[in-house]
């Protein structure tokens, strides 16, 4: 049908203002986007690293402090015969929940009394009491009363289980420490074995532990794994039956996680 003459065809105009205010919007959406993403990465660089390098410098400093008021360092231990010590990354020099957090001590646990022979350790001036050491992880570490995540784990240092046994006296001298971040001194506590060597220097003198048993994974709440006796409540199969001076190590696993607990035992060797 043609269009009378003189007649006007309506045009449509797209409005500009409105192209303008939908790529503005588009622009300030992908900036937000940007910018999350930039915090987040800030954030996990954070955790995984800049936690790592001030626990790392804060154990450090602490063993070097405790081992000045001792006299002098410890011998290295050796290795035990035919294993070598596995590479261990810059993150844990020194070297993890607890992360994470571990299960609290059962409310039971009450260390023996120890023999005159043996004195009780003397904290120093600093909340660390004890210096742990591992050869087959290249680990070496304060050990501090408590643990606590603020005061304790959150430095790089292992905690002692309240109302645990002390180091070389009979019962349990139990520990905790972080798998990741924070110094995570216990990130490679699933490659011990059967038979590697544990010591402990307190003032008194050092005490030596062997593995002896592995828990690989259990649950939070297994408070059996730090009694005078340890047994898991979780897998019996794990654990023992007579009284004896045992030390144990617990962790969280798998790695970056906190829903299970990780258990190393040994024995006092000397």
């Amino acid at each position: 049908m043609r269009a009378r003459v003189g007649q006007r065809v309506p045009v449509v105009v797209q409005s500009r203002g409105r192209r303008r205010t939908g790529a503005r919007v588009l622009w300030v959406a992908a900036e937000a986007f940007v910018t999350c993403g930039v915090v987040v990465l800030l954030l996990v660089v954070h955790q995984l690293w800049w936690t790592n390098q001030q626990a790392l410098a804060d154990a450090r400093r602490e063993v070097a402090v405790l081992e000045r008021e001792w006299g002098g360092l410890d011998e290295p231990l050796p290795s035990p015969a035919g294993v070598s010590a596995p590479p261990v990354s810059p993150s844990s020099a020194v070297s993890p929940s607890v992360s994470a957090s571990d299960p609290p001590p059962a409310s039971d646990a009450r260390p023996p009394s120890p023999p005159a022979a043996v004195p009780a350790p003397s904290p120093s001036s600093s909340d660390a009491f004890a210096v742990l050491r591992i050869p087959r992880l290249g680990l070496t570490v304060p050990v501090a009363h408590g643990v606590s995540k603020r005061s304790v784990l959150d430095r790089g240092y292992v905690g002692h289980y309240p109302g645990t046994a002390g180091p070389g006296r009979p019962g349990n001298f139990a520990l905790a420490g972080h798998r990741n971040t924070h110094g995570e001194p216990f990130r490679y506590l699933n490659r011990l074995a059967a038979g590697d060597v544990i010591s402990v220097r307190t003032r008194s003198g050092t005490y030596t532990y062997r593995v002896d048993q592995i828990l690989p994974r259990t649950a939070p709440h297994d408070v059996g794994v730090v009694r005078p006796v340890p047994r898991s409540l979780v897998k019996p199969s794990y654990g023992y039956d007579a009284p004896g001076a045992y030390l144990t190590l617990t962790t969280c696993t798998p790695e970056f996680s906190s829903a299970y607990r990780l258990v190393v035992w040994a024995k006092l060797v000397g």
